[in-house]
């Protein structure tokens, strides 16, 4: 089928260890290849200030709701300078984490209240170009799903962690489960990838994903880009 003119906004889920971004830059690959424009970003960042606001997010102690403010103030300035005027323009934003992550690390790891990053959520996220008080969510979230003792395994001798790869399993344990709580509330949005399995099945599972809702053309399946 023939892919959209609209602008198309996928998100990209999962902890780190899951193996998002080889994905994530072969599915850019196989938009381009087909005529799309495709913008790759990512959160916290995706613009000047939000990449500041990500160095403090992840080097800085601070509380749950500081960090919570800072990440959805990150999200904001990507909304408006980036997300927003791409999907205007008609392109694919491919973003690596969105708020899922906020429910899944702020939610679900360090325990803070959903509520409030409901609140946030709403004030943050809506758009005049969403009628009825809708907020701005992906069309795709793509949850790379995989358990936390074989994230930590894959990231052992990776690099220096940040200060969230640095927390225990038991940490990454309820971030999983808050990013399930968030597919189960929202199933029509998620595509849950099973992640511990070889590369090749887990691109095949993201092309599935993407040519069962017509957004791609049938690809080769022998692996991302």
């Amino acid at each position: 089928m023939t892919a959209p003119s609209t602008g198309l906004f996928i998100s990209f889920e999962g902890i780190d260890g899951a193996g998002k971004s080889t994905h994530i830059a072969g599915l850019a690959n196989a938009f381009k290849a087909q005529g799309r424009t495709v913008t790759l970003t990512r959160e916290p960042g995706g613009t000047p200030l939000a990449e500041k606001l990500r160095a403090l997010v992840l080097g800085d102690a601070m509380d749950p709701l500081t960090e919570s403010l800072l990440v959805f103030a990150a999200r904001r300035d990507h909304l408006v300078t980036v997300i927003e005027p791409a999907l205007a323009r008609g392109e694919v934003v491919l973003c690596d984490r969105f708020t899922d992550a906020t429910f899944a690390y702020q939610g679900g790891g360090r325990g803070f209240d959903l509520d409030t990053l409901s609140t946030l959520e709403r004030w943050v996220q809506g758009v005049p170009a969403l009628a009825d008080g809708a907020v701005r969510q992906p069309d795709l979230t793509i949850w790379f799903d995989l358990p936390a003792a074989t994230a930590a395994a894959r990231l052992a001798d990776a690099r220096a962690p940040d200060r969230f790869e640095a927390q225990p399993v038991a940490f990454f344990e309820h971030v999983i489960a808050g990013y399930a709580a968030r597919a189960a509330a929202q199933p029509q949005r998620f595509a849950r990838i099973n992640a511990d399995q070889p590369r090749e099945q887990v691109w095949r599972g993201v092309v599935q994903a993407l040519t069962q809702r017509g957004w791609l053309a049938a690809l080769a399946q022998g692996g991302a880009a």
